[in-house]
């Protein structure tokens, strides 16, 4: 499927999406209120059939956080990058999507165990790295690490 019928499915589909064209792999930024039913269809439906998540990578932005999934189909051969935002920095959530993609349950704890981000509905909740009495979140751009101090700059 070329880039333009992918994005004319998608936008059928979920028509509050912003699509950036001028990207090496097709992207599409969708509400936050729409991933998981977006990603359901993305995989499902036999036309895109994006069985495969290749990543899933939490992003640290002044006012909100991100998580960037990139996908593959390895039926169509075709890739998208799916982007969602959290609406701030306090409590940030997103939908799970390891409903969908199994794999997506370790990315996900990854994530919140390193920026906080509550991925809702997800089966085990729970640190992945960092002891369950850790204090912040490491990768995010405003932790403080008394221990080693650390300071950005």
């Amino acid at each position: 499927m070329v880039k333009e019928q992918l994005f004319e499915k998608i936008l059928q589909w979920a028509p509050e999406v912003t699509i950036s064209e001028n990207t090496t792999l097709p992207e599409v930024i969708v509400p936050n209120d729409q991933l998981h039913n977006l990603a359901k269809q993305l995989k499902e439906n036999e036309g895109t059939r994006f069985d495969y998540l290749i990543c899933l990578t939490g992003v640290d932005w002044p006012n909100n956080l991100s998580v960037v999934y990139h996908l593959t189909s390895t039926v169509h051969k075709h890739m998208l990058v799916l982007k969602v935002f959290t609406s701030g920095r306090e409590n940030p959530t997103i939908d799970t999507v390891s409903d969908i993609w199994r794999t997506a349950e370790f990315h996900e704890r990854e994530t919140f165990d390193l920026l906080g981000i509550h991925f809702n509905n997800h089966p085990n909740m729970r640190r992945l790295f960092l002891e369950d009495n850790w204090n912040g979140y490491p990768l995010r751009k405003d932790y403080v690490d008394d221990i080693n101090i650390i300071e950005l700059r």
